[in-house]
């Protein structure tokens, strides 16, 4: 029963953890980089409360009873913290459909996390104390309770991904994980006094009680997120949520919490012009591949085109069975065409893998403003779109513009992307607007065709729009615009959009900040735009070399030790995004199968910790143990430098399965030497414990809080595993610096 029970910690943990993150995810309407921060927030709460009841399980005489209590507070703060994070913009008076900026978004994830968090870090201390009272080999007992939970971890991800998600709403999988913390509680009531078995059986009680309202709690939650709206459905899908509100006749269909498809009334005049023009430019159109938000109108003018025949490309299935159920005219006419094919695959991977060509791709996405969507508007995308494209074939997408003023922000969006295609293609065109359509080219007479030869080839293609007339068409095509545009964009200094370095993604959260941000996090956010690898290098150093000078002073291992953990625990995270990452770019179902790499990644942390415990090490010394960590680590790093352009290109789910393994086993293999240095030197084992989980996760933290935001976007791959790989050698240093200049 005692190891169910740290198994329950650790499935509570991941379970819970993932849960919020999918919540918090909808809530900041599917702005993936998010993910780092809420991660992060998650990490650093943890991490204190292990600090804090490390701190105080040495002088306390019945952890088992501080157990009990941290666990019952843990499941009822789960439920409440899923609540907040579905109606936290009532209690903060933020309108439905504001969005925040990041700043709001870290404060707002912070406290919804906090008592989660803080609760369950604090278990892992009082567990680890407990573990140590009767045990010979304290380390040991520590390696073993790190090994249990993290098993828990991976149990707790595989049953998260495969069983609650796919058949239980959020409350639901809530209560059951709250129901099996009470029930590893039930197990501890010979060993308390009366009071605390009376709070146990009041709270179980209470709890089970409760569930009979869990149905009513999800649905009324869901009401009050989604407060002035008509909600006729909501879903969790393997990659997502979706919504579906109604008001009057019109279905609004939010992905992550962004509209995404509005029928039967959508945009009538966007619509019209991205779906007709690009068709309009070719001088025979008839195979089209939509990529993305097809349905919901775009289609249904591109059928008007009477020889056009449209694959059409959504990763989600869960989508198209919700305009399915609820179907209007526009969206049957999409579906159920003849000459529409819906094809529920992620579009690099078909690319790649089809024979086909095509008269036009069309990009339907309209914002790099996650990982997934930026990938298709990288240099390498354009490059593979080129070879699906017929000789005389044109790639259409559209990016955000204006027509009065261009921001620095929208400026260099603009102008990274334009970089990549001017890359790519030899001719393009540019129809600005509050959304610039970019059509681009190997044909320079597709590019060539003017306002007169678009009219007419709408007479003759007898195509019915309400906004295409000739003098529409004139003004839109008008050179001015064109030169306006050119202009001002021109001056802007930009790196080129890549799989490697996603400089799209930065300046679109870039401009989401302008809109929501304050302006001083907003110059912040600009400066970070300057940063460039070697100045950080610069910086690492003089902190390495600071840090020798502070153990000569001070004649202590422990300096070294700390920071050879949190730098473990930076290297966990960062090289973890890295690898989601290079996931996405190469085979782009990354929410599909994040359980099961996070679930390896785990493994790969257990297997380190019990291989490197005070058991199967006993004998050796663990500073010489941790130095050789050290440097497998960094030996790791460049291997993946060295392979990450193969990776991205012709990677398989089983080379990353293994790259997740090795990471997880490189990062378990440090705790445990780390805890038997400490207990060498007569440490408290919780203070221990508590100490070094402190420093891991604050790594993880700060990895989590600037690998998303900052370094994957602005320094890239190659520079993130760089920068990786100077800090682990400065750690390898200053252990190689300690065991040579300190007495045993």
């Amino acid at each position: 029963m005692w190891i169910l029970l740290v198994l329950i910690i650790g499935a509570s943990g991941i379970v819970a953890q993932a849960l919020l993150l999918r919540e918090l995810l909808v809530s900041f309407y599917g702005n993936e980089l998010t993910l780092g921060l809420i991660l992060a927030n998650w990490l650093t709460l943890e991490a204190a409360g292990a600090f804090l009841a490390g701190k105080y399980t040495d002088r306390i005489k019945n952890n088992v009873s501080l157990l009990i209590f941290l666990e019952i507070l843990f499941s009822i703060s789960l439920l409440l913290s899923i609540y907040l994070a579905r109606t936290y913009k009532i209690f903060l008076a933020i309108p439905l459909g504001e969005g925040i900026s990041l700043a709001q978004m870290f404060l707002v994830s912070l406290a919804i996390l906090l008592p989660c968090a803080l609760l369950h870090g604090g278990t892992f201390s009082v567990i680890a104390k407990i573990s140590t009272e009767k045990s010979a080999t304290p380390s040991e007992s520590i390696a073993k309770i790190y090994s249990l939970e993290t098993a828990g971890s991976i149990i707790g991800g595989i049953g998260l991904t495969y069983l609650l998600i796919p058949f239980l709403n959020n409350f639901q999988a809530v209560f059951i994980i709250g129901l099996l913390n009470f029930i590893a509680c039930l197990y501890f009531l010979p060993r308390t006094n009366r009071s605390i078995k009376k709070l146990i059986l009041i709270s179980f009680t209470g709890f089970l009680l409760f569930g009979i309202f869990i149905d009513r709690l999800e649905v009324e939650s869901k009401k009050m997120q989604w407060r002035g709206l008509n909600l006729l459905d909501s879903i969790n899908s393997v990659y997502g949520n979706i919504a579906v509100t109604k008001k009057s006749n019109q279905y609004s269909f939010y992905y992550n919490g962004l509209p995404a498809i509005t029928v039967p009334f959508p945009d009538k005049e966007s619509t019209e012009e991205f779906a007709n023009l690009p068709l309009l430019f070719h001088d025979d159109p008839k195979d089209v591949l939509v990529i993305g938000n097809g349905a919901g109108g775009l289609i249904d003018e591109m059928l008007k085109n009477q020889s056009v025949r449209i694959d059409y490309l959504e990763l989600d299935p869960a989508l198209i069975r919700m305009l399915r159920a609820y179907p209007t005219q526009i969206s049957e006419r999409e579906l159920n065409s003849p000459r529409v094919t819906v094809i529920n695959q992620d579009a690099r991977f078909f690319l790649n893998n089809t024979t086909g060509r095509y008269d036009v791709i069309l990009i339907g996405l309209a914002d790099p403003s996650d990982l997934n969507t930026n990938r298709f508007f990288t240099v390498e995308f354009f490059q593979l779109a080129k070879e699906k494209l017929k000789k005389k074939g044109i790639l259409v997408l559209r990016i955000p513009g204006s027509l009065t003023y261009l921001g620095d922000e929208l400026k260099n969006l603009n102008a990274c992307i334009l970089k990549a295609i001017n890359s790519s293609f030899m001719y393009k065109t540019i129809i600005p607007g509050n959304y610039n359509i970019i059509l681009a080219s190997m044909d320079i007479k597709l590019m060539s065709v003017d306002a007169s030869v678009i009219s007419q080839r709408i007479a003759l293609r007898n195509i019915k729009t309400a906004t295409l007339i000739p003098g529409y068409i004139e003004y839109r095509l008008k050179p001015e615009w064109k030169n306006w545009f050119t202009k001002n964009i021109t001056p802007a200094r930009v790196v080129m959009n890549s799989d490697f370095q996603p400089t799209a993604l930065f300046e679109t959260l870039s401009i989401w900040n302008r809109k929501f941000g304050s302006n001083i996090f907003n110059s912040l956010f600009s400066a970070l735009k300057k940063m460039h690898l070697a100045p950080i290098g610069a910086f690492l150093c003089i902190i390495f070399l600071s840090s020798i000078f502070l153990i000569k002073i001070k004649k202590s291992s422990k300096f070294s030790v700390n920071f050879a953990i949190f730098s473990t625990g930076f290297f966990g995270m960062l090289v973890n995004l890295v690898l989601l990452f290079l996931f996405q770019v190469s085979l782009g179902y990354l929410y599909y199968k994040i359980g099961l790499l996070i679930s390896i990644f785990m493994s790969g942390i257990a297997l380190g910790s019990v291989i490197f415990s005070g058991k199967t090490a006993r004998g050796k010394n663990p500073f010489n143990l941790l130095i050789s960590v050290e440097i497998a680590i960094i030996l790791f790093i460049l291997f993946l430098e060295a392979i990450s352009f193969k990776l991205a290109a012709k990677g398989s789910t089983l080379s990353f399965i293994t790259l997740f393994f090795i990471s997880g086993l490189l990062l378990g293999a440090e705790f445990p030497l780390a805890n038997r240095i400490y207990l060498q030197k007569k440490a408290l084992p919780g203070k221990t414990v508590s100490t070094l989980y402190f420093f891991d996760l604050l790594g993880g933290w700060l990895a989590g809080i600037l690998g998303g935001v900052v370094l994957l976007p602005i320094l890239g791959i190659l520079d993130c595993c760089i920068l990786l790989a100077i800090l682990k050698f400065g750690s390898l240093l200053l252990l190689v610096y300690t065991q040579e200049n300190l007495p045993a």
